[in-house]
């Protein structure tokens, strides 16, 4: 009697404790979700497939000894990048070391530097990832009577934030505003008075933030109770992504412009993704995940089909094999069609700028269609109009 064949087994750290636990722990239930998916279907290359995930608790000096661990000593077949900028940038030195075939989430033009051959980015940023982020958040901007002329950057002390304000400045030049302030807080900041109070007397038109989950709710709360109203908020917020947060914020996020990577809106219905979140909620109903899924679910699923179809078109596991591979190939996923290019990064940018407009109430369900998340950047897959200036939206 043939003996069951050895499982495939793709290794991977994530933050599933410490500050953007929230949006891990819905990266982990995707992964999952895909994993038992694939099975369910033969596995890959008739083998089972196993998923080996480490907690580096949000420090990234635990990064790199985790992918050692998972490569020298778990000997996996296969490693993946965790989720965000502050992760894979720890991850690559030794995945580099290797030569190994890698796919991260949601990392910000981690690879802009680096420039490994073999890296590839499951987020929707495209070629110019620091600017694409939030480009639309500026272009929208333009397009307002009064045009606003001004803007204040506001961002956390962490790495994650250093791309993101790169690419503030290159949007603000192209699109002709002046930066009027700028500065950093550090992670554990309590009171944001006085930052906004400094805001305030530069008398900004747009407010640019980029922040982390807890740090995005403190600083929406934080403008809500302070006197000063740019004409535009927001931009480069992680966290009002989430349905928690969503849910814990619930009308304050009204007038609030920000990036998404996917929203249940008609441009971004593609093949597939109302199966994948159906299940998601299933599974996270009654939990502690992000009960809507949104923002991590849909790349998380799409970084494992992308792997999958590699693995399988080339009937192989190996590194090489499999990177040269994706770096000619489209890709069918969730997502849509994804293509790589230079760095590893999409071809094509999909970030969409949305407007919170008429939340009621801390009811997450509102959010589970697009009616309070109005796409306004792209132009081309726009859902409604901008309610400008930010207090008029307030109001509505």
């Amino acid at each position: 009697m043939a003996s069951d064949p050895q499982p495939i087994r793709i290794g991977y750290c994530l933050s599933l404790s410490g500050p953007v636990s929230g949006n891990t722990r819905s990266a982990r239930l995707a992964h999952e979700i895909w994993r038992e998916d694939i099975n369910r279907r033969g596995g890959l290359l008739g083998r089972p497939v196993e998923l080996v995930c480490y907690d580096d608790e949000g420090d990234a000096s635990r990064v790199a000894p985790l992918y050692k661990r998972l490569i020298e000593e778990d000997r996996v077949d296969l490693v993946i990048g965790g989720y965000g900028t502050n992760t894979v940038l720890a991850a690559l030195p030794e995945i580099i070391a290797r030569k190994r075939f890698f796919v991260g989430l949601m990392a910000l033009g981690a690879n802009n530097e680096l420039a490994y051959e073999n890296y590839f980015a499951m987020i929707p940023t495209g070629p110019d990832p620091d600017a694409a982020l939030t480009e639309g958040f500026f272009e929208v901007a333009t397009r307002q009577e009064p045009r606003p002329k001004t803007v204040a950057l506001l961002s956390a002390d962490a790495v994650f934030a250093r791309n993101p304000i790169l690419g503030a400045h290159a949007n603000a030049a192209n699109h002709g505003f002046e930066v009027v302030y700028e500065a950093t807080y550090p992670l554990d900041t309590a009171d944001f008075a006085p930052f906004l109070d400094a805001i305030a007397e530069s008398e900004c038109d747009l407010l640019f933030l980029c922040s982390y989950l807890q740090d995005s709710v403190d600083l929406i709360r934080a403008i809500d109770r302070h006197p000063f109203r740019p004409k535009m908020v927001g931009a480069g917020m992680i966290g009002p992504q989430n349905g928690d947060v969503k849910a814990r914020l619930g009308p304050l996020l009204n007038g609030v412009v920000n990036y998404e990577y996917w929203v249940p809106a008609p441009a971004l219905a593609f093949h597939g993704m109302a199966e994948l979140l159906a299940g998601y909620r299933r599974r996270a109903a009654g939990t502690d995940i992000d009960p809507l899924g949104h923002y991590m679910a849909p790349l998380a699923y799409a970084q494992m089909q992308v792997v999958a179809q590699a693995v399988e078109a080339t009937g192989s596991l190996d590194d090489g094999a499999l990177a040269d591979f994706t770096r000619v190939t489209e890709f069918s996923t969730v997502m849509g069609s994804i293509t790589f290019g230079v760095r590893g990064e999409w071809t094509q940018p999909r970030v969409v700028q949305v407007q919170f407009q008429g939340v009621k109430d801390h009811d997450v369900d509102q959010f589970r269609d697009a009616a309070r998340q109005i796409v306004v950047a792209p132009l081309d897959m726009a859902s409604g109009e901008l309610i400008y200036p930010f207090a008029e939206a307030r109001r509505n």
